[in-house]
């Protein structure tokens, strides 16, 4: 149809209707949301019913230990390693790493379910390659190959004799006496650390819906995040041979339940798959790396190649397209450019706005396309038919997932609710019953308690104050790092910091920044640094405003983590500088290189005042 933009009048030629698209938007929305919102999900180490002890690592025991530290770690995940591994590098040895897994790799420690993978490009997202003399054997890297590659830093680093594994803090304090970080363990660990480094991640708590009667049933029931193979057989790879007289349901579709889905519906004897909202689901195009394009890789491949892959989705103008995937092809659509022969910066605001709304629901149309090319049956193709902004949720790439839905034993059951309750035979949807045998959580982690539910304890600075009730109305820091009033408290997490979606590669910049920042501590004698509250404001209005553009995409959205399920005050990315990353670091190495360290207050120590 003929599309004419208000301010401009330049034509658009489109095959949709966008008002129609707008009113199927509201009532999907409509529909899913739900006044308990995020208070609908409990964690997983809540229901009792459900086994949360770790299934991959045999109990570690040992006795308590009090410790003296310039540095301590909380996680072992990609932040953690990282921060480790730059810890090393700037000669900073007195530190240590606490991890509640059994091993280094946090989510790909946790995540062994079958089909598990990143969705960017292995070569960019497995951080410190060059480092560690790796390259990735496939496109899209296997969930062991990342897990083997958070082992592999750790041993390169000589991690694993300053890590302590199975275990958790509980508390952590500022004294102001000793100023140190008091941090305290279930396993009755004491450490006081000069800098507290904050790495055990947001999306590390694994959550269930509240479903009624999830304590009657008969069955089998697991967390992905916690997948039995003793019941299942099998491995991460498939032949799920346990499940070939099993009747299945698998709760959830997002990231998870699209890679786990293929495996099931390949082994299961019965598939059902429970279905609140579809996904967007594009082909992933996987492939093994070529071992002459690995040959031929010149030293600084991956940052250069990080910066290429960053420039493009950040809008800038770059050299060729390295990385070639989704992600590079995705996001120059969604400006709206390619509908329009006027650069879109230079159209009326209005226009460039509409614009930009007209090209996410073309990419939309797009995976409707998809869908109806490969699932044969029209009334199960239209119930895994998403009706929402194109980003409302991740977008996922998969090759296999759709095609499931054609095989005779998998049932889609969809419904915009969720699960209505759970029996001691089976599940009910939409009220059907399905009778299972074993019923499959792919429902994800916590990402919207706040810093004390999603982490597990809360930290307590300067005179009592608790970061909890500090941050109850969103993050409050400086670049992403350092919040008034904790000193020598750093973020190494999803905080304020430039991030679109390869995360591992904005753990590696904050934990760079980071170490070499506690280097410059030891170096100069420095007993605390901190933000000025006037720092920090400035640098929080900065954030709040970048993000102003997008809450409103938010609160058009269906229900999900990506807005706090309807909730936008609550949306995971609303503390996310909404920015150019290759600007916001660049911006960050200036504030380095300049020397002044520009709205961050040092304090000597009391030793060097001594001496001075």
């Amino acid at each position: 149809m003929a599309f004419t933009l208000p301010e401009s009048k330049l034509a658009l030629d489109i095959d949709f209707d966008p008002d129609h698209l707008r009113q199927r938007f509201e009532a999907d929305k409509q529909a899913r949301l739900r006044t308990d919102q995020l208070a609908q999900f409990q964690g997983l180490e809540d229901v009792l019913e459900v086994d949360d002890h770790d299934p991959f690592s045999e109990p570690i025991t040992r006795e308590p230990v009090t410790e003296e530290l310039d540095t301590l770690v909380l996680g072992g995940g990609f932040g953690g390693l990282t921060a480790g591994a730059y810890l090393t590098q700037n000669g900073v040895e007195n530190f240590r790493i606490v991890e509640y897994g059994g091993d280094f790799g946090g989510t790909w420690y946790w995540n062994r379910y079958p089909g598990v993978q990143c969705d960017i490009e292995s070569h960019i997202y497995m951080p410190l390659l060059e480092e560690t003399g790796y390259v990735p054997s496939q496109r899209y890297a296997d969930g062991s190959e990342i897990f083997e590659h958070a082992q592999r830093i750790g041993r390169h680093y000589d991690l694993y004799g300053k890590t302590y594994f199975q275990t958790r803090a509980t508390h952590a304090r500022w004294d102001e006496q000793s100023q140190r970080w008091e941090v305290t363990t279930d396993r009755g660990d004491r450490f006081l650390a000069r800098v507290l480094m904050r790495s055990n991640g947001a999306l590390t708590k694994p959550q269930l819906p509240k479903v009624p009667g999830i304590g009657d049933f008969d069955g089998k029931i697991f967390h992905t995040s916690r997948w039995d193979y003793d019941y299942t057989g099998g491995s991460a790879a498939g032949d799920l041979e346990n499940l070939r007289d099993k009747r299945v349901a698998v709760v959830g579709t997002g990231a998870t339940g699209v890679q786990v889905v293929p495996y099931l519906g390949r082994d299961a004897k019965e598939l059902v798959v429970v279905q609140r909202t579809p996904s967007v689901v594009q082909p992933r195009n996987n492939r093994k790396t070529d071992p002459q394009w690995a040959e031929s890789l010149r030293p600084g491949w991956q940052y250069e190649r990080h910066d290429n892959f960053n420039g493009i989705i950040s809008g800038h103008e770059v050299d060729g397209n390295l990385v070639d995937d989704g992600w590079t092809h995705l996001f120059p659509q969604l400006t709206g450019q390619p509908l329009v022969d006027t650069p879109v910066g230079e159209l009326p605001e209005a226009d460039q706005a509409l614009v930009a709304e007209l090209a996410d629901m073309k990419l939309l149309m797009g995976a409707h396309q998809r869908v109806d090319s490969i699932v044969t049956d029209p009334a199960t193709a239209d119930k895994l038919k998403p009706w929402f902004g194109y980003m409302c949720k991740r977008p996922c790439f998969n090759d296999e997932y759709l095609q499931t839905f054609n095989r005779p034993n998998v049932t889609l059951a969809a419904s915009p609710t969720g699960i209505d309750g759970i029996t001691s035979t089976g599940i009910v949807v939409a009220g059907t019953h399905y009778e299972v045998d074993c019923i499959v959580f792919a429902t994800g982690f916590e990402t919207g308690s706040g810093p004390a539910g999603i982490y597990g304890y809360d930290v307590i600075g300067r005179g009592g104050h608790s970061m909890q009730e500090y941050f109850s109305e969103g993050a409050r820091t400086f670049h992403g790092f350092f919040t008034h009033g904790f000193p020598n408290f750093v973020e190494l997490g999803m905080s304020q910091t430039a991030y679109y979606v390869n995360f591992v590669y904005m753990l590696d910049r904050k934990a760079r920044h980071a170490a070499r920042l506690v280097r410059h501590m030891l170096d100069n004698d420095l007993a605390t640094f901190e933000p000025t509250a006037e720092a920090e404001a400035d640098w929080v209005a900065e954030v709040r405003r970048s993000n102003e553009p997008r809450e409103a995409y938010w609160g058009a959205c269906t229900p999900g983590y990506y807005n706090g399920q309807g909730e936008v005050s609550k949306a995971v990315f609303r503390d996310v500088y909404n920015s150019s990353e290759i600007d916001f670091w660049n911006m960050i190495e200036e504030w380095w290189n300049s020397g002044r360290f520009e709205g961050l207050a040092f304090e000597p120590s009391r030793t060097a005042v001594a001496h001075s």
